[in-house]
């Protein structure tokens, strides 16, 4: 039997928040356009204005791996939104003037993994914050699987060429987000 799937990524206006250091943002201007895969620091006062400074995740995970400063873009928080897993219902209408809700699908219904941010079903409930590391194959077992690592290792492999720690899922357990 398949688990249920993962919840969705709601957007949740950054302003919400007192401590958003860390998370996954979306930033963007309602009518214009929205980017994700960024990762915010706390929120800054400048005037009467606040900001969150906001970098691209592989910036972030540099920063927090070698212990650096890394340079971030002041957003005003007016343009910043949380993703924070979180019920939906099915009739809810989408927003116009917030980023749309992200539903996870299935990692077995096709498509590239390679690379893609999944969700893994455990016993007590979802893990994210994970990277394919592989496309869906067949395991030793006949188990079709794919690699997954932490996302923070996915990023050091980039940086400084350290592989991966990683595990095989069986892919009924995958969601792709």
């Amino acid at each position: 039997m398949e688990p249920a799937g993962p919840p969705p990524l709601v957007p949740v206006p950054a302003a919400r928040y007192a401590r958003v250091r860390g998370r996954r943002v979306i930033i963007g201007v309602p009518g214009v356009g929205f980017r994700g895969d960024l990762r915010a620091d706390d929120p800054v006062v400048q005037g009467s204005r606040t900001f969150v400074p906001v970098l691209t995740e592989q910036e972030y995970y540099r920063a927090e791996l070698h212990h650096v400063e890394a340079f971030a873009v002041l957003v005003p928080v007016d343009r910043v939104w949380v993703e924070e897993p979180g019920p939906v219902a099915a009739d809810q209408l989408q927003p116009l003037d917030a980023p749309p809700i992200q539903w996870p699908r299935a990692a077995g219904a096709g498509g590239h993994l390679l690379g893609r941010r999944v969700v893994r079903a455990v016993p007590d409930g979802f893990v994210r914050d994970l990277r394919a590391l592989s496309n869906s194959y067949t395991s030793h077992t006949g188990v079709e699987s794919v690699r997954v690592c932490a996302e923070s290792a996915w990023y050091a492999w980039a940086l400084d060429g350290t592989a991966p720690a990683s595990v095989e899922v069986p892919i009924d357990q995958l969601w792709v987000e």
